[in-house]
């Protein structure tokens, strides 16, 4: 229909969409994981880029591809040095004037993603090292980007971007893995708050950047789980990041999401404490550990939920009827503060067909809305 999606998702967010929502499923893990096969897309998707899928869907895509226009630069002392050890592994060495750091990556045979094998800090030194590279970077904007996408994909969703994780959750997902950061925390609580606050004053001067930017809804990548992340360390570590984060781009008029995709029930009570504006990814049973209900007692009347319908409703092994009731209810629920979508991706087994089931739902609610008007066009 050649719809200005990204204009709908600008009035979504900032409440000016006389109470439509918006229809903004991720279906990358079902393109990708066939582009890595190399399996052609099924009829009526063969042939199809990504956007192009997105648009004979009918429906919006979440752009964090607008991450391109962030730039990081590291000091000019620090050098990498590649190495293949063998035919799965890379050695690669970072180079610094404080000392190096080492981690290993295996390339797998089910998708382009590698597992560490060797994390980039292991030992105290090293996590000296991360946090002097993080007093030592800057960020800057690149124009180039930006104007290609809005070129190739600039009608299907508003510009969007996401933030490098906050304290533990760097710690946890890229410097150490969970298990080693959270000794860390208890180990070398010294080393480790010199890294929290080099990391925070880096993101300061991304926030900067960003604050000077045209991209508007910012995303904090955070990957938050209760499992890991408990009350505790939460309100210790990353409750004040996050509200200090929040204050600094809402001053800039940006609308402010997170991506909690973990076990989160005994977090959610802390959500309106936040800053945040509305969180990304929540996973309702049967797949994630709270309903929707407890979701929208939690977010209250202020905040949006991203997403919301478990992304197993999208595999054949749950009936469209399944679906359709959860659709409904998460409208019922959460609608107009809401971008609809999947929790948090499409599987690559899940039926695309069904994305369009969806996409229906929603337009009968925005037409409602509308008075009773089709679609905009």
């Amino acid at each position: 229909m050649n719809r200005d999606f990204a204009e709908l998702h600008r009035q979504v967010v900032f409440g000016e969409s006389g109470g439509r929502i918006i229809w903004q499923p991720r279906i990358l893990a079902w393109v990708t994981d066939r582009e890595f096969a190399g399996e052609p897309f099924p009829p009526p998707f063969t042939g199809m880029t990504p956007y192009e899928i997105y648009r004979e869907l009918d429906c919006s895509a979440r752009l964090y591809e607008y991450n391109a226009c962030f730039r990081r630069i590291e000091h000019p002392a620090v050098t990498y040095d590649h190495e293949k050890l063998n035919e799965t592994d890379t050695k690669t060495t970072i180079h610094t004037p404080v000392g190096d750091q080492i981690c290993v990556h295996r390339t797998t045979t089910s998708n382009w993603h590698t597992i560490t094998v060797k994390w980039e800090v292991e030992t105290e030194a090293e996590l000296k090292v991360a946090a002097w590279r993080e007093e030592n970077t800057d960020w800057a904007w690149d124009q180039a980007p930006f104007d290609a996408l809005q070129t190739e994909a600039g009608d299907l969703g508003a510009p969007t971007m996401f933030m490098p994780r906050m304290n533990a959750q760097s710690l946890y997902i890229e410097k150490m893995g969970s298990q080693n950061g959270i000794y860390a925390i208890y180990d070398w609580p010294d080393t480790v708050e010199r890294y929290f606050a080099a990391l925070q004053e880096s993101h300061d001067r991304l926030i900067s950047v960003i604050n000077a930017s045209p991209v508007d809804i910012i995303n904090f990548g955070e990957n938050v789980h209760g499992g890991t992340l408990p009350p505790k360390w939460f309100l210790k570590y990353h409750l004040p990041a996050c509200q200090r984060r929040a204050e600094r781009l809402h001053a800039a008029g940006k609308w402010i999401c997170s991506h909690w995709d973990g076990d989160v029930k005994a977090l959610l009570p802390y959500s309106r404490e936040t800053g945040l504006d509305g969180i990304e990814a929540i996973t309702p049973y049967p797949q994630g550990d709270v309903t929707l209900e407890e979701t929208r007692e939690a977010l209250g009347d202020g905040m949006f939920l991203l997403d919301g319908i478990p992304a197993i409703f999208f595999d054949k092994t749950f009936s469209v009827e399944t679906l359709v009731e959860c659709t409904e209810r998460v409208i019922e629920l959460f609608a107009p503060k809401l971008v609809l979508g999947i929790s948090d991706e499409i599987s690559s087994t899940g039926d695309l067909e069904r994305v369009r089931i969806v996409g229906g739902i929603v337009d009968a609610y925005n037409a409602k809305q509308a008075g009773g008007q089709k679609p905009e066009a």
